[in-house]
């Protein structure tokens, strides 16, 4: 959800739900046999259990799926599922509560874990969870992801982060197929590919003995423009042949005219034959003017399951929901595309789910009331002691003592983990605001913590030597100490490879540190961040280190 929400579109302009009918029965009566309501969030809409009955009426229609943030879904999926709901698919970002309200701007992730075990308490299967990844905000969590499937029957499908109006895409977030798949390979070396469906728009993979499954939509990386049968009709009912174009033909507008099935059909096919071989490529996308995602549907947009702002009462109803029919075409439609040059099979979609997660951190009083202690994981012990082995070069230098990274390619890969610490000196005012959480800028201690992991997951991007590890897990903790009016920090992380991860936790203990110096710096100069220092490391050749 942007941060400065979306422009509302007045319910008059938005398909009621008699039109939204009459289009899918057209579609169908012409072969389409799959319908998806996605887009804003369809479980708001007081009548979605009523449409879904509808549809599934229509001869022919074999599949009604739904794209939902997953809030709703505990409550309404038993009525959905007598009513004819065949397919789920639930947005969800994250599995960290915290990052979870900061991403969708509202509190429920746990309503959406509750909804995920409901859908497959209720026999679907599989569930498919649809990841948004981003550099910088959850592609550390990949692992954890995975994690699920082993014994849950769920398809959790990453997508490459993709540009639309309003989601501030950068290239430097967007992580490719290629790199997520080279991390989880490096945990799971058996994963095994699975045979790709006709049509299909994932590329999907398996590890050996888990429930579920995981796969990859590489609409930047690696597009399928060439396989995709996918329309989209938006809420305001207009045709999206292509979700990455800004050419759009209004259905809703010839329907309320008067038009004739056959003139639809026209229409339809019109628009098909003028559907680009692929779309532009993600630079060019990106300068497009091209709606956001949470616009792009089918239905009346109804009241947004992630508000735009902190205050709900500002928040249109008829906003955000978006119906998105995802309708396969057959061959009964080959004729009508022909007549047009178009592809012989599409997928027309009425979008209408909007949804994502976020992270979280957990937080307790410890019993010495001076200590207000930020966990985001179980607490890591310190590594044992063992043999200080140093070298008497500089290993990031040639031979003419130029700068030069390591190659560590021959390296056996070991479980390496390192903890470090900082301390930030407050002074007795900024302790006594961070303690009693009355800062304006808001919870520092956990903003400082939410900034130490993301500085552990960047750190190859901040130090320039630095190789890239992929981390299996990262620790931050912060304690207060009311005799010194400081906080304590400690970040601790874990990963599997051929080189040491002492550089990120330096780094996440340090950018911690920072980040609550800028949350205290408003009533406070007298504030002094030191000692950040490495306490211990385990794994590596020169062997384990534990400062005394």
């Amino acid at each position: 959800m942007p941060e400065e929400g979306v422009p509302l579109t007045p319910r008059a302009d938005l398909l009621t739900t008699e039109e939204i009918l009459t289009l899918s029965r057209l579609f169908v009566r012409e072969g389409v046999d799959k319908i998806r309501l996605t887009g804003g969030e369809p479980l708001i809409r007081p009548d979605v259990v009523d449409i879904v009955a509808q549809l599934h009426q229509l001869k022919g229609l074999r599949t009604i799926g739904i794209t939902t943030n997953g809030i709703n879904l505990a409550r309404l999926l038993p009525q959905l599922q007598k009513a004819g709901l065949g397919a789920i698919n639930i947005s969800l970002d994250t599995l960290v509560p915290a990052k979870f309200e900061f991403i969708v701007r509202r509190k429920g992730f746990h309503k959406v874990m509750e909804g995920i075990h409901k859908a497959i308490e209720l026999g679907y299967n599989p569930v498919k969870v649809n990841c948004v990844v981003m550099r910088g905000l959850n592609e550390d969590e990949l692992l954890d992801f995975v994690a699920l499937t082993k014994s849950l029957p769920l398809d959790v499908r990453f997508i490459e982060y993709m540009p639309f109006d309003g989601n501030k895409w950068n290239f430097k977030k967007m992580v490719s197929y290629k790199e997520m798949l080279d991390t989880i390979q490096q945990r799971w070396p058996e994963l095994e590919t699975l045979p790709e469906k006709e049509s299909s728009t994932a590329k999907a993979f398996k590890i050996p003995g888990f429930q579920g499954q995981v796969s990859f939509i590489t609409s930047m990386s690696e597009n399928f423009c060439g396989t995709c049968n996918r329309l989209r009709i938006t809420a305001d009912g207009n045709l999206k042949v292509c979700l990455f174009g800004n050419s759009e033909v209004s259905l809703r507008d010839h329907l309320r005219a008067g038009a004739s099935e056959e003139e639809l059909l026209s229409i339809v096919g019109a628009a098909v034959g003028r559907k680009k071989r692929q779309h532009a490529g993600m630079f060019n996308i990106a300068q497009m003017k091209n709606r956001p995602m949470i616009l792009i549907g089918f239905s009346p947009k109804l009241q947004a399951s992630a508000p735009v702002s902190s205050s709900l009462s500002s928040w249109d109803p008829f906003h955000v929901l978006d119906l998105r029919p995802t309708v396969s075409f057959p061959n009964q439609l080959a004729t009508l595309w022909k007549r047009y040059k178009a592809p012989q099979t599409l997928t027309a979609q009425l979008q209408r789910g909007f949804g994502s997660p976020q992270r979280c951190y957990s937080s307790h009083r410890d019993a010495d009331t001076n200590s207000k202690c930020l966990s985001s994981g179980s607490r890591t012990s310190p590594a044992p002691s063992g043999p200080r082995s140093t070298s008497d070069k500089l290993t990031h230098v040639d031979s003419e003592g130029r700068a030069a990274m390591v190659d560590v390619g021959q390296k056996l890969d070991t479980d390496r983990v390192a903890v470090a610490s900082a301390v930030v000196l407050l002074g007795p005012v900024a302790f006594k605001l961070v303690q009693q959480n009355q800062l304006e800028k808001g919870d520092a201690l956990m903003v400082a913590q939410l900034a130490g992991i993301q500085a552990a997951k960047l750190t190859s991007q901040l130090i320039p030597l630095c190789h890239h590890v992929a981390l299996s897990h990262i620790h931050v903790q912060l304690e207060l100490d009311g005799t010194r009016h400081a906080v304590v920090i400690q970040a601790s992380c874990r990963a599997r490879g051929p080189t040491g991860v002492e550089m990120e936790a330096l780094t996440s203990a340090a950018v911690a540190a920072l980040t609550l110096y800028d949350m205290c710096k408003a009533v406070s100069r007298d504030i002094t961040v030191g000692d950040v220092r490495l306490i211990s490391k385990t794994g590596g050749r020169r062997g384990d280190f534990h400062r005394a």
